[in-house]
């Protein structure tokens, strides 16, 4: 495990030209030297790391997750995470283009950005659902992290940091209209996406054992679809309008109605297979998404 506290130690160890300033730097992906080797190197960053790029024949690991940079995608990661990267084929020639800043957080620290940075939820994503770029799309990224590079690289002055925050929120900004742009238009893949949520939630709920198991998560659903609980519950919420822990709720209440119209089980006991552990909970979760209670929805089917 390799472990960088500081941008400047990061660019020493892979041989690269110290960064004009030691808290922010704007790397030319395409400069970095080839690494042989088919061990993977684990490697934790103490910085902020906002890439576009494209690679071919390296495999990168965030988790338990392989993913590619084939394409033009953006990614995000925040101080602290782990990710590990290996050489797919020593064979073969590795190319690389693109761009990647690094912001170590002392940067920010007592700026707007600081308090918003937070705010985007792609910090949270995965690396496997990092965003996809239209070529319109990833000019303007390219443009900002450009204007980026020339203040990094220009004599500092009193108005270099605002002006390079300022283009630092921006291209956060785009980057959070550009995820949802794609939440939209990739609708093969969305509507697949709800049917397996389905699927899921039906093994869940209709297993014997659930009295066991108790309510199902947001982090258990997000794994079964192999998706952070942060991408899958903002997924959602723009193809349907709720987030993970609605949809939860709303197949909990098919299946509580289902038991109160076709069964003679008490509400307690309704209850209880459904993996509450206390009926007051089940009543008002009930009449909230139905405005009625367990008892009165049953009694108008008689």
């Amino acid at each position: 495990m390799k472990s960088f506290q500081s941008i400047s130690e990061f660019y020493q160890v892979n041989k690269l030209p110290a960064p004009q300033h030691p808290l922010i730097s704007v790397l030319d992906v395409g400069t970095v030297p080839h690494v042989n080797g088919q061990e993977p190197t684990n490697l934790i960053l103490g910085f902020y790391s906002i890439s576009v790029k494209r690679m071919s024949n390296v495999n990168v690991k965030y988790g338990q997750q392989s993913f590619d940079f084939n394409e033009g995608i953006m990614s995000f990661m925040s101080p602290n995470q782990v990710f590990s990267m290996t050489v797919d084929n020593k064979d073969e020639e590795v190319t690389k283009s693109g761009w990647a800043i690094y912001i170590h957080p002392d940067f920010i620290w007592n700026t707007s950005l600081a308090k918003s940075i937070k705010q985007y939820d792609f910090w949270d994503y995965s690396l496997h659902e990092a965003l996809f770029l239209s070529a319109k799309e990833e000019a303007i990224i390219t443009n900002i992290i450009l204007n980026i590079k020339q203040e990094c690289e220009a004599n500092i002055d009193n108005y270099s940091k605002p002006i390079i925050i300022s283009h630092v929120e921006s291209l956060l900004n785009y980057a959070d209209r550009f995820y949802h742009r794609q939440f939209i238009t990739r609708e093969k893949a969305a509507h697949q996406l709800l049917d397996r949520l389905e699927t899921v939630l039906d093994d869940y709920f209709s297993s014997t054992d659930l009295v066991n198991r108790a309510l199902p998560t947001v982090r258990y659903v997000a794994d079964q679809l192999n998706l952070s609980p942060k991408y899958l519950s903002n997924l959602l919420r723009v193809l349907t309008g709720q987030n993970t822990q609605q949809h939860i709720h709303g197949k909990l209440i098919e299946k509580a109605k289902e038991k109160l119209s076709t069964t003679n089980l008490t509400v307690s006991e309704i209850a209880y297979e459904l993996g509450f552990e206390h009926l007051p909970s089940f009543s008002k979760l009930f009449k909230t998404r139905t405005n009625l209670s367990p008892l009165a929805f049953r009694a108008s089917f008689h």
